[in-house]
């Protein structure tokens, strides 16, 4: 395979990822008149799977910073697969559930001006908290891809240099997306 197919690749995923999460972002599939029951074990199963990440991301830097190429492959693969179980998730729920509003005490899915001063400050920090991740985490799926295509080709020296990007960027995503469930789950009203 070459390089120009690779890339070619990476951006028809990428492509792909993107319209199908605006898509279930903006609802516009019908959904099911009752939630499937699992819907509700969705967002804390999608906080564990980020968590599980952001360990083994950080046991995989151990593990390459000690010599361990072989396991470093491994608990990256496992990683892998983890956000990827993770992105299909996230794209079940969003498709499944009413949008979460930061702040909505009363599951109305709108904010009043007493919901607002209630949320204070603590909806600012969510929400620059909630950008960056969901900017990052469109920014590092090809970044991951490539990586992963460089590292199991063992093109050291071309996923060396991308993986210092891609590195702190997917471990600044696993542990925000925690941080946004943590944040965000009082207000689940469903």
């Amino acid at each position: 395979m070459t390089d120009k197919f690779i890339f070619r690749f990476v951006a028809a995923v990428t492509l792909l990822v993107f319209a199908l999460v605006i898509i279930t972002d903006l609802k516009l599939l019908p959904r099911p008149a009752v939630l499937p029951s699992f819907t509700y074990v969705l967002p804390l199963f999608n906080a564990c799977v980020n968590g599980t990440c952001s360990v083994l991301l950080i046991i995989s830097l151990y593990l390459i910073t000690h010599g361990n190429v072989t396991w470093h492959k491994r608990v990256n693969i496992v990683a892998f697969c983890l956000s990827s179980l993770f992105l299909l998730s996230y794209v079940l729920f969003h498709y499944l559930a009413p949008e979460i509003k930061y702040g909505d005490l009363n599951g109305d899915g709108k904010l009043s001006a007493d919901e607002l001063s209630a949320a204070g400050g603590l909806r600012t920090v969510y929400l620059i908290i909630l950008i960056t991740h969901i900017v990052l985490a469109a920014i590092v799926l090809p970044l991951v891809l490539l990586s992963f295509y460089y590292g199991l080709q063992m093109q050291v020296v071309k996923h060396r240099k991308l993986v210092r990007w891609t590195f702190p960027i997917w471990l600044y995503v696993t542990v925000t997306g925690v941080i946004v469930y943590k944040l965000i789950s009082p207000y689940y009203h469903f």
